[in-house]
């Protein structure tokens, strides 16, 4: 879990009461953008994919999302990552729908630059069970927002992505954005009592670190969220906390020192009506259900 560092200390003062997330790197890393993978991929960029969108939390990254079929009216939604919830980390085969909450978020500009504070009024989904989510349902909308400071949010891709493609790993926490490619997919990626299905692995240009779980993945060329950023195998050990290992279809277990991984967002669009409303019922809707 790509948890900072000072969540991260305060669960190693209780280590036995249960998994302890990632530690970060000892010191704030200076902003800075990596270089593209390829001067092929940098040419074939089409938008600009900057910090704008982008939140911070206080243990996590984050992003103000919209779907295809959302309204410039509804609810602002901020998607993170369920081990990011501020009530703890959900359980294996825990979903959360409908909790309470209040939580602040800082909203970024293009620059990295906090302009505004955000507040959640509700944990509308969060979940640890075959992906890492939580999305939070704000006390504004995407109007207003881009009325009071010129942000619009972050469109979620309604497709799977595809391997190859460029992507760029923003962090809100740490204002720093990774750049490499999806090198593929991951049948099953087990972390713990935690398995996920169907995860992105990244090239390992995109060394993600402690602070930059639930930063969106967003497709360099499109501009869309295809993913949010949530783990790495930091140590080498085999299906550990702080260690996934991936198991192909066959059961066969493949651990990769060093790469980090996201878990697929394309999913979730269909689990959302008008109003962004979450009906778990909908057609298409494949995410799982409490």
């Amino acid at each position: 879990m790509n948890k900072p560092l000072l969540a991260a200390l305060s669960a190693v003062a209780t280590i036995g009461l249960g998994a302890t997330p990632a530690l970060a790197a000892p010191h704030s890393p200076a902003p800075q953008t990596t270089a593209p993978h390829s001067a092929k991929a940098a040419k074939a960029a089409a938008v600009t994919v900057d910090f704008a969108g982008t939140v911070s939390l206080s243990n996590c990254s984050g992003s103000v999302i919209r779907f295809p079929g959302s309204a410039d009216t509804d609810p602002a939604l901020v998607l993170t990552n369920g081990h990011c919830l501020e009530t703890g980390m959900p359980s294996a085969g825990q979903v959360i729908t409908g909790q309470s909450s209040s939580r602040t978020f800082g909203l970024l500009n293009s620059a990295g630059t906090k302009i505004a504070t955000l507040r959640a009024n509700q944990v509308v989904y969060s979940t640890m069970t075959d992906t890492d989510v939580t999305i939070y349902r704000t006390t504004t909308t995407y109007a207003a927002i881009k009325s009071s400071y010129g942000i619009s949010p972050l469109t979620v891709q309604d497709t799977h992505p595809v391997a190859g493609t460029a992507i760029k790993v923003v962090s809100g926490y740490w204002k720093r954005i990774y750049s490499c490619n999806i090198d593929g997919f991951v049948y099953r990626l087990k972390e713990g009592d935690w398995t996920f299905k169907d995860s992105v692995r990244y090239t390992s240009a995109c060394n993600t670190i402690g602070g930059t779980s639930g930063s969106p993945v967003i497709d360099a060329t499109t501009g869309k969220v295809v993913a949010v950023n949530n783990t790495g195998n930091e140590d080498g050990e085999r299906c550990t906390v702080n260690n996934p290992c991936e198991v192909d279809a066959s059961g066969n277990v493949t651990v990769r020192q060093g790469i980090n991984y996201a878990q697929e967002t394309y999913n979730i669009p269909a689990c959302f009506t008008t109003g962004n409303k979450l009906n778990l019922s909908a057609a298409g809707c494949t995410l799982p259900k409490p």
